[in-house]
């Protein structure tokens, strides 16, 4: 992958099982597409629990000061049971700033809040408190990367050096230098 430009990026999103299962991965693909973002990894794949432990990582770390141990490892539970509980779709995207332009397409966490014209906006509608009451991770089609360094770490977990392609798009001349 070329990194000629400081603000050429790559970030890891994973379309979660209930996206898969319902038939969007064309149109969550064609979103990051159209904003211009190369596809420079893709995968179908059933995530082991390892893997999916691995993908959560400091998951309850982060969650433990703000709602308690218990609270932060039962979370981090239910989403590695949400995210092995059926094929996934990982993929690889680049391009200029590609962290926030995935993170902006994709919208917020939690669907309900999720502005109109973001992937969760449009086609997922599971609110936070839905989920707490079912005592379910909140199924919101996609995870995307939350910084540069996050995206690495994570796609490091997903693809090998092998599984990621380089190849010039029409519209990268107008993003190089």
């Amino acid at each position: 992958m070329a990194e000629q430009n400081p603000h050429i990026q790559t970030s890891l999103v994973l379309i979660k099982p209930d996206g898969v299962e319902r038939g969007l991965i064309g149109a969550v693909i064609s979103r990051f597409e159209n904003a211009g973002l190369r596809l420079v990894g893709m995968k179908l794949t059933q995530p082991s629990a390892e893997m999916a432990d691995q993908h959560y990582g400091d998951l309850v770390e982060r969650y433990t000061p703000k709602l308690g141990a218990e609270r932060a490892v039962a979370i981090k539970k239910g989403m590695v049971e949400f995210l092995t509980s059926g094929p996934v779709v990982a993929l690889v995207l680049e391009g200029v700033d590609a962290v926030a332009v995935v993170r902006k397409l994709v919208g917020s966490t939690y669907p309900n809040e999720a502005l109109p014209g973001t992937i969760r906006g449009d086609l997922a509608n599971v609110s936070q408190n839905y989920s707490n009451e079912k005592g379910v991770a909140v199924k919101n089609l996609i995870h995307a990367s939350g910084n540069v360094e996050e995206a690495a770490a994570e796609t490091a977990i997903w693809f090998n050096a092998t599984e990621l392609f380089d190849y010039e798009p029409a519209h990268f001349k107008h993003t190089r230098n």
